[in-house]
């Protein structure tokens, strides 16, 4: 694999990052996330559509940092595209066991300023958010996309958890989903995988109606986002850090949720759910419940449920569990203002379509 180095008064550059080394970096930095490991990036190629261009950074007083990082791939060639991570990958940005500040990321931007690269994509974790504000304020060609997401603590173990931030109602919900006979199931050798597809399937023959949007065309762009191939790949390369749950009703699954472990930290990844047999069990409080008793049970810090956006529905649910929002910034580089023109052209169709966000 092809090596390159760069060096400047700030700071050193190395690509790709030798994976023992990202490893060591990833376990120790408290606040790492499990999208940022370096097991999650090769899951990222194994699409076929993605090159790993990671860049491990050291700064002149011995620092380091990792920033996961992809390279979209073209037959053929094409422009470069850089991103960490790409769309429905997860949260990237920085691994710095000695933490995340306005300078380190303002060398971090400067070195990708300098790349080939016709745009770069950063999707950072939440909880760097102040630093990476810091470093883009008034910088040419970036543009900053606010979102939202959701972070539960979890320290003091699950008892604090559940009664001092679970809410009355969830807690009452969770016992109801137990004496109602709802039973959750979770399993870490991908066996599970093809039950939690069926029900993504359905999840989007779900969002289609309530996004007021053809079915079909739901189903093509969340097949494309998620086929089933991504997450047999996840399951069999991360393993027992790769946990799918079932919620079952009877013999029938109601709910699935996938979570991710890694360093310190638990990240629930995906969710689906079939109304048919979920109403009224409370399958998904369950199925978080368990997801977060058992993240304490193995010493993590944190259960981050992903991205919320501007859906007044999920922060709500989110919130049930005690977790807190965190307001941060997509960010593209770009050597030409194409997320505007995407934007534009996606806000045309939306309209045209009478789309609505869910």
């Amino acid at each position: 694999m092809k090596r390159t180095a760069v060096s400047s008064d700030r700071l050193t550059v190395r690509s790709p990052v030798p994976r023992g080394l990202w490893r060591e970096l990833h376990e120790s930095d408290c606040e790492a996330v499990p999208t940022q490991a370096a097991e999650w990036l090769d899951c990222v190629t194994a699409t076929g559509r993605y090159r790993d261009a990671s860049r491990l950074y050291e700064m002149p007083g011995g620092r380091l940092a990792v920033l996961p990082l992809v390279r979209r791939h073209f037959p053929g060639g094409g422009p470069v595209i850089l991103q960490s991570m790409p769309d429905s990958w997860g949260f990237g940005g920085l691994i710095a066991p000695d933490g995340v500040d306005t300078e380190l990321v303002s060398a971090v931007l400067d070195d990708l300023s300098a790349t080939s690269a016709l745009r770069v994509h950063i999707r950072a974790n939440p909880l760097h958010a102040d630093a990476w504000d810091a470093a883009t304020a008034g910088r040419h060609r970036v543009t900053a996309i606010p979102s939202r997401a959701h972070v539960l603590d979890l320290s003091g173990g699950f008892e604090r958890v559940w009664r001092d931030r679970f809410k009355a109602a969830t807690r009452t919900d969770v016992r109801r989903a137990r004496k109602s006979g709802v039973r959750i199931e979770t399993d870490t050798t991908g066996r599970l995988a093809p039950v939690f597809y069926e029900l993504l399937l359905r999840s989007f023959d779900r969002w289609a109606g309530q996004q007021h949007e053809p079915a079909w065309l739901t189903r093509l762009r969340g097949r494309r986002r998620d086929p089933i191939d991504k997450f047999r790949v996840i399951a069999d390369r991360l393993g027992d850090r790769c946990r799918i749950s079932v919620a079952w009703v009877g013999e029938s699954p109601a709910a699935a949720i996938l979570v991710l472990r890694g360093g310190a930290n638990a990240h629930y990844t995906r969710g689906a759910m079939d109304p048919a047999f979920a109403a009224g069990t409370q399958a998904n409080c369950a199925l978080h419940t368990a997801a977060i008793e058992e993240a304490c049970a193995a010493g993590c810090r944190a259960y981050h449920l992903g991205e919320s956006g501007g859906s007044a529905g999920l922060a709500q649910f989110k919130s049930r569990f005690g977790a807190q929002p965190v307001d941060y910034a997509r960010y593209w580089m770009e050597r030409a203002p194409l997320y505007r023109m995407e934007r534009s052209i996606r806000t045309g169709v939306k309209w045209a379509i009478g789309f609505r966000d869910a």
